[in-house]
């Protein structure tokens, strides 16, 4: 343990093997055992004082099966949405994978959410249109890079749905445009955070937008200048992954709505 003491955050994730992360975590679940049930019955039964004051329905969401990773982004296992975003397990490396839809209109404007009240992490700050997890279910999970962008896509059009009422018809999946994945840490309060490899996927479309007020509180469309002037507003919250994007790369994909195909990578941006 000594030697681990010396180890930036990045060196340590980059150091953890799949028996690392297995050992330190026995709660992950061998991806073989993975049939299509999305949620594991662990942590919603448990009383702690983690979900204290919390919202039932967001408390039953922690039973969602995450994908868990090591620095490649190669899975490794299935945790649950709790075990993955407690900070205490962040803090010894432990990664899993996400995505970031950005879906804007046609006139070239951004599609925002602000996170509802009731989220146990990050409630109420503003960010891109929608930001959640693959499961570690078939359809979601992929086997290489091709088939983790395919599996994203799918994940992303389900929750599309679910925090925004947008229909598939409206983002089919061949409309969806992966460019990079970025990884990145950042804390949410002092019991809960995010450590991710996060799918970047682009979409345009004009659809219908339900909010599931549950997951969020208000929506607007925004065009580039617009957000730079929300971004000034100190009453405003934006989530740590939003601002990421935007200080390093949003703004340039912005401009190039139409030729994303040149911004779009293999590599893992790390922004640790």
């Amino acid at each position: 343990m000594s030697t681990t003491q010396t180890l930036t955050y990045a060196q340590l994730v980059e150091s953890l093997s799949a028996e690392d992360i297995l050992r330190e975590f026995p709660e992950i679940v061998n991806l073989a055992r993975i049939t299509g049930a999305p949620t594991s019955s662990s942590s919603s039964e448990q009383t702690d004082d983690l979900f204290n004051g919390h919202d039932e329905e967001q408390i039953k969401l922690m039973d969602e099966l995450c994908i868990v990773l090591d620095n490649d982004d190669k899975p490794v296992g299935a945790g649950t949405k709790k075990l993955c975003h407690i900070m205490e397990n962040i803090e010894k490396g432990l990664l899993h994978r996400a995505f970031s839809v950005f879906l804007f209109n046609d006139e070239g404007k951004l599609l925002l959410q602000q996170r509802a009240t009731e989220k146990i992490t990050f409630p109420d700050m503003w960010t891109n249109t929608c930001c959640s997890h693959p499961l570690a279910v078939p359809s979601e999970l992929g086997s290489d890079l091709p088939t983790s962008i395919e599996g994203v896509k799918v994940a992303a059009q389900r929750k599309l749905e679910q925090e925004l009422g947008i229909k598939a018809e409206d983002v089919p999946l061949e409309n969806f445009k992966f460019l990079t994945r970025i990884h990145y840490k950042a804390p949410s309060n002092g019991k809960w955070g995010e450590h991710e490899i996060d799918y970047i996927l682009f979409i345009k479309a004009n659809p219908t937008v339900v909010p599931n007020l549950n997951e969020v509180r208000d929506y607007q469309y925004v065009d580039a200048n617009e957000l730079k002037e929300l971004f000034k507003k100190p009453e405003l919250l934006f989530t740590p992954w939003f601002k990421l994007i935007c200080e390093s790369y949003l703004f340039k994909w912005w401009e190039s709505l139409d030729d994303l195909d040149k911004f779009k990578d293999d590599k893992i941006n790390r922004l640790l």
